[in-house]
């Protein structure tokens, strides 16, 4: 069954290679569609429109729309990583071939496409019932460009040699 509320991404027209870019990395997904331009354009005739594509078993949308419009950081993708292997894993991928590291486990993708690259744990920590600890977490976070956990770890704790 269709979600009722899909992610719809605008590229100039890379639609196609930035699908095939995320299936690579998230490794579970599939594209599931994929519609062409007609004659009535406004793309060319024959040219890829739209791909239709799941991550994790949510549904995307890419279409190649023209280059009036780009991504910014107000839209992002938050990828929830069990470990730092993980969250080591999507920084390197992500980031390869043009993508930008950002502060606080942000990033860009060689596409342009924001991502949030975050240990789970960052939440629980962040979540704290101790006010302190969750403050301190976030002067670390604060200070970082990839998560590291074990210094936010260290930081919950009190222990300024993490």
């Amino acid at each position: 069954m269709a979600e009722k509320i899909t992610p719809f991404l605008w590229f100039d027209h890379q639609a196609e290679q930035a699908v095939a870019f995320y299936l690579s990395v998230f490794r579970d997904g599939r594209v599931t569609d994929v519609k062409h331009y007609s004659e009535a354009g406004p793309g060319p005739a024959g040219s890829v429109m739209l791909v239709s594509f799941e991550l994790f078993g949510r549904e995307y949308r890419a279409l190649n729309g023209g280059p009036m419009f780009t991504f910014n950081e107000a839209f992002s993708l938050q990828v929830d990583c069990d470990d730092q292997a993980e969250v080591d894993r999507y920084w390197e991928l992500l980031t390869a071939d043009g993508g930008e590291p950002g502060q606080c486990g942000w990033l860009k993708d060689r596409f342009g496409l924001s991502w949030q690259i975050v240990p789970r744990r960052l939440l629980e920590l962040l979540n704290d019932p101790d006010p302190e600890r969750a403050n301190r977490t976030v002067t670390a976070m604060l200070a970082m460009t990839r998560l590291d956990l074990a210094a936010l770890e260290a930081a919950a704790n009190g222990d300024s040699s993490g």
